[in-house]
């Protein structure tokens, strides 16, 4: 059995990019950083590291993605892993492994309102919205 499944729930590093190829399906590349926290055992130092990964989305998803996520906001992706070569001016054979997303869910809309931490300052409860899940599948060809 193979499987190839990346899940990933990271901040946009800038706004979406959206291409028409001349095969004319949308394709929209971003960015996202992931951070891991962990304690050195030795020093006993909190320590964090930031991972930033190439994402792919095709077709309707792709336009929803432009649509909607922007410059440091929240997502949830989940796809595959892709690699790709060529070989650049120089000769030389390059790789870039990129996430193709076949689901993406976004992260809760930034409005005016105080963010979670204030609130539970304040002794209110977050508000909870619903945020929306959108899969490949999903999308009805008509609808491009």
């Amino acid at each position: 059995m193979n499987l190839n499944k990346v899940i990933l729930i990271g901040r946009l590093t800038a706004d979406p990019e959206l291409k028409t190829i001349p095969s004319g399906e949308s394709v929209c590349n971003f960015s996202i950083a992931t951070n891991r926290y962990w304690t050195d055992q030795a020093t006993k130092e909190k320590k964090e590291k930031t991972e930033y990964h190439n994402i792919i989305v095709w077709r309707r998803l792709a336009e929803v993605a432009n649509q909607y996520l922007k410059k440091g906001g929240l997502v949830f992706i989940e796809g595959r892993l892709q690699t790709r070569s060529w070989e650049d001016d120089s000769g030389n054979k390059r790789y870039r492994t990129e996430i193709v997303a076949e689901n993406l869910q976004l992260g809760p809309r930034q409005t005016g309102n105080p963010s979670p931490r204030q609130e539970k300052a304040e002794n209110k409860e977050p508000e909870q919205e619903n945020i929306p899940v959108v899969e490949e599948e999903d999308i009805n060809v008509k609808d491009i």
